[in-house]
C-alpha cells in the first residue's frame, strides 16, 4: 500500500483532528496531513495545494451551516474526494450527504480500524457508508427535483447562499468576499432563478429545509430584498 498521500482533515475539535490523525498516520505514515478548523481554512488550504487526494470533513464548523460546507467543496473542488465525518449517524443524514456528492461518510463513534478500512476504500475508488445505508439509493422525485436545481449554483453563489443562511446582509457579503454589492445582488436574483423562489427568505428557507432533511416549497410569505 502507498502512502504518499496528501489529506486534509477538517474538523473545529482540535482532540478529534488529533484522533483521525493519528488513525491516518497508521497506514499512511508518509502521508501528508493538513488541518483546519474553520471552513474558510479548509478553502485556503485546497486553493493553495493542488494535490489532495481526499478531505475528511466534519458538518458542523464554523463557516458552514448544514450540507453547505459539502454543497460549496463539491461546486468548487470537484476532482478532490469528500468524506464526511460527522457524530451523526442517523440515515437520512448519511443519504442526503452522499446525495450532495459525498464519497463516504463516517461516524465519529467508528472504531480506529473500521475508519482506515472506510478511507482505502475511498482512496480506491469507491464510496463507503455503515452498512444500514444504501449509497446508490434515490432520493424521492421532490427532493431529487430540489437538489438539482442547488447542482446549478455556481461555487461562488453557493457560498452566497450559506451567508444568506448566517443572516448577512449584502454589503457585508461583498466584504466578505471581496466583490461589490452589485456583484452580490446579481448572485442573489441567480440563486434565486436557480432555485425557484422569489425572496432570498425563501431561497435561505429552502436551503434550511435541506438541511434539516424536509423540502417543501413555501411561497406563503414573500420578502423584500434586504439591502
Amino acid at each position: 500500500m502507498t502512502d504518499r498521500y496528501c489529506f486534509v482533515i477538517a474538523d473545529d475539535h482540535p482532540l478529534f483532528r488529533g484522533a483521525l490523525r493519528a488513525a491516518l498516520t497508521g497506514p499512511y505514515a508518509s502521508a501528508e496531513i493538513a488541518e483546519a478548523g474553520s471552513f474558510d481554512e479548509v478553502s485556503a488550504i485546497l486553493d493553495r495545494m493542488s494535490d489532495v487526494d481526499l478531505v475528511l470533513l466534519d458538518l458542523a464548523m464554523p463557516g458552514v451551516r448544514g450540507f453547505s460546507g459539502l454543497m460549496y467543496l463539491r461546486a468548487q473542488y470537484p476532482n478532490v474526494p469528500v468524506v464526511v465525518v460527522s457524530g451523526s449517524d442517523d440515515p437520512a443524514v448519511i443519504q442526503r450527504c452522499m446525495d450532495f456528492g459525498a464519497s463516504g461518510f463516517i461516524p465519529k463513534t467508528l472504531a480506529v480500524e473500521d475508519m482506515r478500512d472506510a478511507i482505502a476504500a475511498v482512496l480506491a475508488g469507491g464510496v463507503w457508508t455503515p452498512a444500514d445505508v444504501d449509497p446508490s439509493a434515490s432520493a424521492d422525485a421532490e427532493t431529487a427535483a430540489v437538489l438539482a436545481r442547488l447542482a446549478t449554483l455556481t461555487p461562488q453563489q453557493v457560498r452566497v447562499l450559506m451567508m444568506l443562511s448566517e443572516g448577512l446582509l449584502n454589503k457585508q457579503i461583498a466584504y466578505e468576499l471581496g466583490v461589490s454589492e452589485a456583484t452580490v445582488k446579481a448572485h442573489v436574483s441567480a440563486i434565486l432563478q436557480k432555485l425557484g423562489v422569489e425572496s432570498r427568505t425563501q431561497a435561505v428557507i429552502a436551503a434550511g429545509k435541506i438541511a434539516m432533511g424536509h423540502i417543501t416549497e413555501d411561497r406563503r410569505q414573500p420578502t423584500e430584498d434586504r439591502k
